[in-house]
């Protein structure tokens, strides 16, 4: 076979993901909390970037950088400007003081003699931390009032605090801040106490000492191991641990599936007294390190409002306070760009600028294909925004996808992490894409969410005398043209957290 050099032609396409297309992509499925950090990184970066706090986003007037300053032949000459009230009214040499309380300065400060004194920087830290000053440096026109609001005390602050009057050996206290570490959130020792002492090199029973010890701080029923022990503690310290309520405690996991008649048998009491025991166990708190913590909700913010109109359809619009507002300055980068001392420095500025533009034109764009696929989603679902969560229709991605004539990749991002405020609540966008189930008279499919719905309903209502198992709710289901399966029925119970019907004939029993 001949080996020769030949010529060939070959088509191909290929997608190439620029660097202004990933920060387009990035925004768009970013959430609020998440776009205004992005928003704060790109301003601590880019010289061209500003913030537009103006109220109608026209952005600031443009203004001289001292135009708010004294200038400096003022400052130097130390003549009073017009508005200066401090320096009119008040005189603040040695000898202006002198003057005006008709007395020597030695007089009335006898420590200062009228002369400062050089400052320790140990006792005026000292000092400071004692005595915070109110005081405000030259150029800041306010002070914070932040720095006067207490810290919150953290569970590990609280407990360090006591360790004092628990414990006395150094020892033991040295091994009682290596147990507050370990503590988790809820304050609760998840250690192996055997692994624990090999490590801090003490015998499990001088650990098992300072563990004891220490339980009898403040939360009670901090330190326990686990939820039987901490329940153990908070009735020791109310003197409610008697023998038929050790009992109940040390078979928790039955109170949990509601098995009260052989938690009767076992405890040896009767009807009355066993609601009694449930009933203190139930005022106990079950996570006594909880309240300890610093952790701040944020609540949820809406990227849309859904309001009625006028003439009887929705009105969707974008949360104006939620989007971050920037602009370029263009002004700037004129007045640098000519000063470049190289094509370095050039380009440097020059890639910025590019950046600073197209972060602004990926936001624009971001806010109006949210605005887009809003209000798609607002003109499918009009019988939910109606009439409730029973009218919620069927929808995928494609839908709304097809509608809007983008992707449903760009669809999946849009919704993810974002808002919507409803006259019925506000939901997450994903919340209105549900799977559809079958009718069984052959009609219109029904949305998964709607038929969950309608079965916390069915069974909220039930008569207590009368359980709806999981078949009985297929039936229903069935009657009311919802082709549902019975494993499709325990598997949505399930997901709303609702006991089998076993369960619920315990619960309701008991609670009559």
């Amino acid at each position: 076979m001949a080996i020769g050099p030949k010529l060939e032609f070959r088509q191909s396409q290929q997608l190439v993901m620029t660097p202004q297309l990933m920060q387009a992509i990035k925004l768009l499925q970013l959430s609020n909390v998440d776009l205004i950090a992005h928003i704060n990184s790109e301003l601590e970066s880019n010289p061209f970037l500003e913030r537009d706090d103006s109220p109608d986003g026209a952005g600031p007037a443009a203004e001289s950088p001292n135009s708010d300053n004294v200038s400096d032949a003022e400052a130097s000459s130390g003549e009073a400007v017009e508005g200066d009230w401090l320096r009119n009214e008040l005189e603040t040499t040695p000898e202006a003081i002198s003057s005006s309380m008709d007395s020597e300065l030695s007089n009335v400060f006898p420590d200062d003699n009228g002369e400062s004194k050089a400052v320790d920087p140990v006792q005026q830290k000292a000092d400071n931390w004692q005595a915070p000053s109110h005081s405000t440096s030259a150029g800041a026109s306010d002070y914070n009032l932040e720095a006067f609001v207490a810290a919150e005390v953290s569970l590990s602050e609280h407990l360090q605090e006591q360790l004092g009057f628990a414990l006395s050996q150094p020892t033991d206290i040295l091994i009682a801040q290596q147990l507050i570490d370990c503590l988790d959130e809820n304050g609760y020792l998840r250690i192996d106490c055997t692994e624990m002492a090999s490590r801090l090199g003490v015998s499990e029973e001088d650990l098992e000492r300072v563990i004891i010890a220490v339980q009898a701080l403040d939360p009670v029923g901090v330190f326990a191991r686990d939820l039987p022990e901490c329940l153990k503690l908070q009735l020791i310290d109310k003197d409610r641990y008697d023998p038929a309520m050790q009992v109940l405690v040390e078979n928790i996991e039955l109170l949990a599936v509601h098995d009260l008649p052989k938690l009767k048998r076992l405890c040896k009491v009767d009807d009355e007294d066993l609601l009694d025991m449930i009933h203190e166990i139930k005022e106990l708190n079950p996570k006594p390190g909880a309240a300890f913590s610093n952790e701040v909700a944020q609540p949820i913010v809406p990227d849309a409002f859904v309001r009625p109109a006028s003439d009887g359809g929705w009105t969707v619009e974008l949360n104006i306070e939620s989007l971050p507002k920037v602009l370029v300055n263009q002004s700037y980068y004129s007045t640098i760009s000519q000063g470049s001392k190289n094509d370095k420095e050039l380009a440097y500025f020059t890639d910025n600028l590019q950046t600073a533009n197209w972060l602004v034109k990926s936001l624009d764009q971001r806010a109006r294909t949210i605005l887009k696929v809003a209000s798609e989603i607002a003109r499918q679902q009009d019988a939910f925004l109606t009439y409730g969560v029973q009218h919620l229709r069927p929808m995928n991605l494609r839908t709304v996808a097809d509608a809007i004539e983008m992707h449903e990749s760009t669809v999946s991002r849009v919704t993810s992490n974002k808002y919507i405020a409803t006259p019925r609540g506000i939901f997450e966008l994903k919340y209105f894409f549900s799977a559809a189930i079958a009718s069984s008279e052959g009609g219109e499919s029904h949305s998964a969410e709607s038929v969950r719905y309608r079965l916390k309903q069915l069974i909220d209502s039930e008569d207590p005398k009368k359980i709806l198992s999981d078949d009985a709710l297929v039936k229903i289901l069935r009657d009311d043209g919802v082709d549902i399966a019975r494993r499709t029925v325990a598997k949505y119970r399930e997901a709303l957290k609702i006991p089998s019907s076993v369960q619920r004939r315990r619960e309701k029993k008991h609670s009559r």
